[in-house]
C-alpha cells in the first residue's frame, strides 16, 4: 500500500472522511508555501494536492486560474516548486500530490522530474492533461521513484472506462463530480451520487470527490459513497483572502461527519 493510501485509509478506518485541500504553489510567492502546508497540516488535512501554475489551464475555472496566473507573475516554475518542498519536506509529514499539466513535465524532463519529485518526497502525481492511454510514459517514470500516478474519471466516462481508470489509478482515483472545470458551488447535481457509487463499487484504491466542493453539506453528502473529499476554488480563495478560519468547517465536517452516518 503506497503512502498517499495508507493516509487515506487511516482517515476511514478511524472513522473520518479524508479531506484534501489544494492549494497554488506560488500564489503569494514560493517564501509562503512552508506556511500554507503547515497550518493545513496542523489544522488536520489527510494531504494536499500543489497545483502548478500553467499559462492555459484548461481543467480550471477562474478562482485557480487567477491564483495561477498571480504565482505566474513572481516567476513560479515546476523546478522552483519541487525545491521549494524539498526544502520544506522534513517540517511536512503531509503526503503531497502535485497537480501540474503535461507540459510544464515535458519542458523540465520526464527523468528530471520523477527524480526532483523523489527528492522532494512527492506522494504523487494528478495531470489532468494526460490520458489514460498515453499515461504510460509518465507512470513508466514514477513508479521507480515510489510515485503515484492519480486518475480522472469525469461524470461522461463510461462503465467500461471508468473500470479500466479505477483498476490504473494509484494512490487514490480522482473523481470529478460536475461536467466542465472548477469551482465553487452550492449544490451538486444527483447523478453526481449514482456516478460515485458506481466508481466505488469497481475501484481499488479509494475514491476522493472533487470539483465544486465547496461547503460542509457537500463533505456530508459525499462521504456517504466516496473515502473522501477534495477541495480546490475555496481553500484557494480562502487563503488569497487570508481568511484561513474559512476553511475550519470544511474540516470539521471531515472529521465528524462518518462517525455520525
Amino acid at each position: 500500500m503506497s503512502r498517499l493510501t495508507k493516509a487515506i485509509q487511516s482517515r476511514v478506518e478511524a472513522g473520518e472522511t479524508a479531506f484534501i485541500p489544494y492549494i497554488m504553489a506560488g500564489d503569494g510567492g514560493l517564501d509562503a508555501l512552508k506556511d500554507q502546508l503547515l497550518f493545513l497540516q496542523e489544522s488536520g488535512a489527510t494531504a494536499v494536492e500543489l497545483g502548478i501554475p500553467f499559462s492555459d489551464p484548461v481543467a480550471d475555472g477562474p478562482v485557480i486560474q487567477a491564483a495561477g496566473l498571480r504565482s505566474l507573475a513572481h516567476g513560479t516554475t515546476l523546478r522552483d516548486v519541487l525545491e521549494a518542498v524539498k526544502a520544506v519536506e522534513s517540517d511536512i509529514t503531509l503526503p503531497l500530490v502535485v497537480m501540474t499539466y503535461f507540459n510544464p513535465i515535458l519542458q523540465l524532463g520526464l527523468d528530471t522530474f520523477a527524480n526532483l519529485a523523489k527528492e522532494a518526497r512527492v506522494a504523487g502525481v494528478i495531470v489532468p492533461d494526460l490520458p489514460l492511454e498515453e499515461s504510460e510514459i509518465l507512470s513508466g517514470v514514477l513508479e521507480p521513484a515510489g510515485i503515484d500516478l492519480v486518475q480522472l474519471v469525469s461524470l461522461t466516462s463510461p462503465r467500461e472506462r471508468v473500470e479500466r481508470i479505477a483498476k490504473a489509478s494509484q494512490g487514490f482515483v480522482y473523481a470529478v463530480t460536475v461536467n466542465g472545470i472548477t469551482g465553487t458551488r452550492q449544490s451538486l447535481p444527483e447523478e453526481t451520487f449514482k456516478h460515485l457509487a458506481a466508481l466505488k463499487s469497481v475501484s481499488p484504491v479509494p475514491v476522493m470527490a472533487g470539483f465544486g466542493v465547496s461547503i460542509p453539506e457537500h463533505v456530508q453528502q459525499l462521504s456517504e459513497v466516496v473515502d473522501g473529499v477534495i477541495v480546490g476554488s475555496f481553500v484557494v480563495d480562502a487563503l488569497h483572502r487570508g481568511d484561513r478560519d474559512a476553511i475550519l468547517p470544511l474540516l470539521d465536517a471531515a472529521r465528524s461527519v462518518r462517525a455520525e452516518v
